[in-house]
């Protein structure tokens, strides 16, 4: 896609998310939507239904190389303009690339915490360039260094490829923490989707192998169980950009050759079923309410509760997966993740114990 395209399709994305709610859904062409004791935003809904207009294809018949430029493409429009942040450089942990991204503030006094930021995409898409915005937005909200990951796709590479270069890419972050201006003693861990699940697993990981460990992890609508389905994913199975069929693809390009039930029990795959969740980073959980992973997000968290790790729970009702990648076109969205990051630099200044905004008993 050309820059004065993607400029073009940006601003009218704009003038879309800016229109009053109910134009949104007449334009939408359905009643508003309600579902679980829920109501979609009308922003939300006017915009699925443009993607589902524009759906060329199942995912199940679309290869890699073909989803990851329709979501770099999507990336360019729903992302925005760049954030400014205090400097951004590109390196390489090892053989796996990555980008640190500075707060403003960052030289200006005592050094800033370090997140660790493990992209979405189903293990299969997502990089760097997908991304950036978000990081940049974070970094700034959050008032920390962010260090995006960007770790092998399957089903080029499938697991554990994304979790050894996760699990390398946290070690390194700890060795080289000042090398970035950035505080060693306050690194976290955080991701969306899939990135949430290399997360939560990171977590667990470093907790049990000598570490050293995250203080806090950010999981934002996180995959974390993909032996069971919930209630929410037979919910939302259609109709709200995740879909059932997807999942189930992006699970089996993942998993590879060992695909089948018992690496699907394995807690590198579903940190849910870990013998042990005590001791881990504090967690902060992000959901959607109308996001086929809602139900398996706030699970892991009350099971997390349930071990005495620290967690809780910020669910946005009226939006769906993947809205923190909206932010450069809705305001809604913007002030979302803007509300993550102030949450990530609060916890982070608490030495990772997270406000009690909504815990789950």
């Amino acid at each position: 896609m050309s820059d004065v395209k993607a400029k073009l399709l940006y601003r009218f994305a704009r003038l879309l998310a800016a229109l009053p709610g109910p134009i949104q859904v007449a334009l939408s062409g359905s009643a508003p939507i309600e579902l679980d004791g829920q109501r979609l935003a009308p922003s939300q809904q006017l915009s699925l239904s443009m993607l589902n207009r524009q759906a060329a294809a199942v995912t199940e018949r679309q290869d890699p190389p073909q989803m990851r430029l329709e979501r770099r493409r999507l990336a360019a429009i729903f992302g925005g303009p760049p954030e400014r942040v205090a400097s951004v450089q590109d390196l390489r942990i090892g053989t796996i690339p990555a980008r640190h991204y500075a707060p403003p503030a960052a030289g200006s006094g005592e050094p800033a915490p370090l997140l660790v930021y493990f992209h979405g995409g189903g293990f299969v898409f997502g990089d760097l360039d997908t991304h950036d915005s978000l990081c940049r937005l974070l970094c700034r909200s959050s008032c920390s260094h962010v260090l995006a990951v960007d770790y092998r796709l399957a089903p080029e590479h499938p697991f554990p490829a994304a979790v050894d270069d996760a699990r390398a890419a946290l070690a390194w972050a700890f060795e080289n923490a000042e090398r970035l201006g950035a505080d060693s003693a306050r690194v976290g861990v955080g991701g969306d989707s899939a990135g949430g699940n290399l997360s939560a697993v990171v977590s667990q990981m470093s907790a049990r192998d000598g570490g050293p460990a995250p203080v806090l992890q950010l999981l934002i609508y996180p995959a974390t169980d993909m032996s069971t389905k919930r209630r929410s994913r037979e919910l939302f199975s259609e109709g709200f950009f995740l879909t059932d069929a997807e999942m189930r693809w992006f699970e089996t390009s993942y998993l590879g050759p060992a695909s089948g039930t018992d690496v699907m029990l394995d807690p590198r795959v579903s940190p849910m079923l870990a013998e042990d969740l005590s001791g881990l980073a504090p967690a902060i959980v992000v959901t959607a309410g109308f996001d086929p992973l809602r139900d398996e997000g706030e699970d892991y968290a009350r099971a997390l509760q349930a071990a005495g790790t620290p967690a809780l729970v910020r669910r946005y009702e009226g939006l769906i997966h993947g809205f923190v990648s909206g932010a450069g076109v809705s305001r809604q969205l913007r002030e979302a993740v803007l509300e993550i990051g102030g949450m990530t630099g609060g916890a982070f200044a608490m030495g990772g114990a997270p406000a009690p905004l909504r815990a789950l008993a």
